[in-house]
Order: C-alpha cells, then structure tokens, then sequence
C-alpha cells in the first residue's frame, strides 16, 4: 500500500519537474527511450559499414552520393501521404512493424555480404528499401515523442531526448563500426544493426499507449489541409524551408567522408570512425545544451547561431588537410547542424495543433533526411568532376549567404511567434505585437 511517505516531497518534486531528464518520469517514455537507444547505435553502425562497403566495391563518390540519396529520399516524395497515414494510424503498432522490416532488411544485408553475393545493385536496392521504411520512421519517433510524455510542457524536453540518444549513438556508432570492420567485416555489422531492433521492439511491445481515434477527414482533404496549414503559417512554412536548406548544403558532407578517409587523410577505417565520431559529438553537445534549457523562447537565436557555425565549420573542412584540425572542424559541423535541427524541430513540435501533427512532422523528416540525402547526391555528382575538397567548399559558402538571410529575417519570424507562444503560455503578447503579427 502506498503511503504518504512514498511520494517525494514538493521540492524534489519541481526539481524532477525543472530537470533535464523530466520526460523520463513518463514509464511509457522511458521504456520507448531506452529501446530506441540501442536501435539508434546499430542504425549509425550500418550506415557506416555500408558507405565503407560501396567505396571499397566501387571506388565512386557519385555511388556513395546515390546510395545516402536512396536511403533518405524517399521522404521527398512520401513525406505528405505518410504523414497523414500517422495521424491517422494507431502510431505504436505502426512502429513496431516498421521497426520489424527494419530488422529484416538488415538481416538480409548481412547474409548476402556474408555469403559474398553483394553487388552495387543489391547495395542501391536495399537503401532505397530503407529510405521508404525511414520516411516512416523519422516522424513517428517524432510524434511518438509528443505522444507518450504524462505532460504537454515536457515535450519540448522529450523531443531534446530523442535528439540527444540520436547523437549519442552517432558519436559513439562511427567508431564502433571503425573497429567492427578492423576486426571482423561489414556482414558482422549489418547483423548488430539486425539485433539491435530487437530492443525497440520488445520496449513498444510493453508500452499501454492511448489509443487514439483515426482522423475522420477524407485522405484528399487531409492532404490538402496539411499543406495549406504549412502555406499559410509565416513560422512554420519558413522554419521548413530554413532546415531544408541547411541540410541540403550541410550535409553534403556525409557521404563524402569515405573518400576524404581514404585519399585526403591517407587513412582507413579507424580514420573515417574518427571524422564521423568527431561530427557525433558536436552533435551530442549540442543535444546536451538543447536538454539544459528550460523554454522554447531563444530558440530561434539558437538556430541563426548554428546555421552560421556550421556554413564556417564546412569550409574550414575543405581547406584543411590535417587530420586533427578536420576532426575539431567537423565537431563544430555536428554541433552547428544538430543545433538548428533540433531546435527547429523543438518550436514545430511546441506549435503545431495535435491533428496536424503527423503530416508536418513527415514534411519535417523531407526537409531534414530528404533534403540532405538530395545534397548528399549533388555533391556525390559534383566531386567526381570538381573533387570533394571543392565540392564542400562550395557548399559551405553557399551556407553562409542562407544563414546570413535567415538572421536578418529573425525579427519578422519572431513577430509571428510570440502570439503562439502567447496562447500556449509560454510568453506574454502586447496588443501591439499583435497587431504586428496580424498585419
């Protein structure tokens, strides 16, 4: 029998409440956080195998660009359909299948690359099987974030969590794959991505989520409804539209690192586990500082800060030909892109009415993984004539004009903002600012 002296007393109460792990005092949360941790750590494993595996094949970046594009750009042309299937599916079931395909993609993988009947075409087939499963994946771990939390004001801190166990494996992941594939080979680490779904699995499984009642409009006029909302709100279409153009431009750089490990640093695996390591953990620091903070308000800040770190961190990058300055380089890269994602996906998630949740988180995914896997494959294209030095340092300069764009037009982003965040409580609306946001 539960007591008084059972509950916690008021003080630690709020300081659980004020914390940066508060979304973890949710059980279902804690239970879906912990299961995705150890999916997240196999997913990055594989990518890297993977790139490793298409370079050491073919010798070609273009393949390597064609290979990240497949695995993302199906959230391109799927992401407005998906969405409105998540809002109106019962999202935990529709995880756990997707998360069951998943399992046996990886598992595939690792029996054709073991069995030495793994060709480019196979490799370009199953990514663009993966990029269909993950333009479901991505924003259901979005939505299901919002969904599992016992508090709408620990949203904000729950989709900081998903933020920073993505970036814990991706700091951790590269290097892991590195000495997987020194000690045994890409098969072995296709099979821990394999195994790694199986936590995941099981965590939703245990998980008593509310069943929530399917959407009722027509799925023409749900379809509709979530792009005239995006046109129609100044915040939300612009916010898009900045994570676009900053994964487009900043993540060229991914697909890249094979050939910058190989013919750049004269190096191994060991050395592209060390770059791609290096851009984890300035993404994991900056998930570290986005799980501190208290409030939404500042992030938009946040996010012209980060565009601008991140355009200077590219071209340093591609001028660099020191090993340790690349790594230091590609740590502010990681903080500066994980930044403005995040704290994006941060206001969206704040903002966005509950019916519309799933079709703007997808379109969110598209301009976030679908725009980067089409970066991914321009500069695949471009650095097999211009070379991948040149290819990144176009990039990063053109970064720079759109962080430059976006600062200057935080003040008239913000104008629109701070009547949301007035209804929501978060801050406080003068009739002024009202009107300001109403003109």
């Amino acid at each position: 029998m539960r007591t008084r002296q059972d509950d916690p007393p008021p003080a630690r109460t709020e300081s659980l409440r004020r914390s940066s792990w508060r979304a973890l005092q949710s059980p279902a949360y804690r239970r879906y956080f912990l299961g995705q941790s150890l999916s997240l750590l196999g997913t990055w494993i594989q990518q890297v195998a993977l790139g490793w595996l298409v370079y050491r094949l073919t010798d070609s970046t273009a393949l390597l660009g064609g290979v990240a594009f497949l695995s993302q750009a199906p959230q391109l042309l799927l992401a407005p359909f998906v969405g409105i299937i998540i809002d109106r599916a019962d999202r935990k079931r529709l995880m756990v299948v997707i998360q069951s395909l998943m399992l046996a993609q990886a598992v595939a993988l690792a029996a054709l690359t073991y069995l030495d009947l793994i060709q480019p075409w196979v490799i370009l087939v199953a990514a663009a099987v993966l990029g269909v499963l993950n333009s479901f994946d991505a924003p259901l771990r979005h939505a299901l974030a919002g969904q599992l939390v016992a508090r709408r004001e620990d949203i904000p801190n729950a989709i900081a969590l998903n933020a920073l166990t993505f970036n814990l494996a991706r700091f951790i992941g590269p290097p892991l794959a590195g000495l997987l594939l020194g000690l045994s080979s890409e098969a072995f680490c296709f099979a821990v991505n394999g195994l790694s779904f199986v936590g995941v699995i099981l965590a939703l499984l245990s998980i008593d989520s509310p069943s929530e009642r399917p959407h009722a409009v027509p799925f023409g006029s749900a379809l509709r409804e979530g792009f005239d909302y995006v046109r129609g709100s100044v915040p939300v279409g612009g916010l898009l539209l900045q994570v676009a153009l900053l994964n487009f431009l900043a993540a060229s750089y991914l697909p890249m690192m094979p050939a910058f490990a190989r013919d750049v640093f004269n190096g191994g695996p060991d050395m592209l586990g060390a770059l791609l390591g290096s851009a984890g953990a300035g993404a994991l620091g900056a998930s570290l500082y986005l799980v501190t903070r208290q409030s939404v308000r500042g992030l938009t800040g946040t996010i012209a800060s980060a565009n601008l770190l991140a355009a200077c961190a590219l071209c340093g990058f591609a001028l660099t030909d020191a090993a340790w300055l690349a790594c230091l380089l590609l740590f502010l890269l990681g903080f500066g892109m994980i930044a403005g994602n995040a704290s994006t996906n941060t206001i969206l998630q704040t903002i966005l009415p509950a019916g519309l949740r799933g079709r703007v988180l997808a379109l969110y995914t598209a301009a976030n993984l679908g725009a980067a896997a089409a970066g991914g494959l321009v500069a695949g294209w471009v650095a097999e004539r211009a070379g991948p030095e040149t290819t990144l340092l176009a990039a990063g300069g053109l970064l720079f004009v759109v962080a430059l764009r976006f600062r200057f037009g935080l003040e008239h982003l913000r104008v629109h903002l701070r009547p949301l965040y007035a209804e929501l409580g978060i801050t406080h609306v003068t009739p002024t600012m009202g009107r300001k946001a109403a003109s």
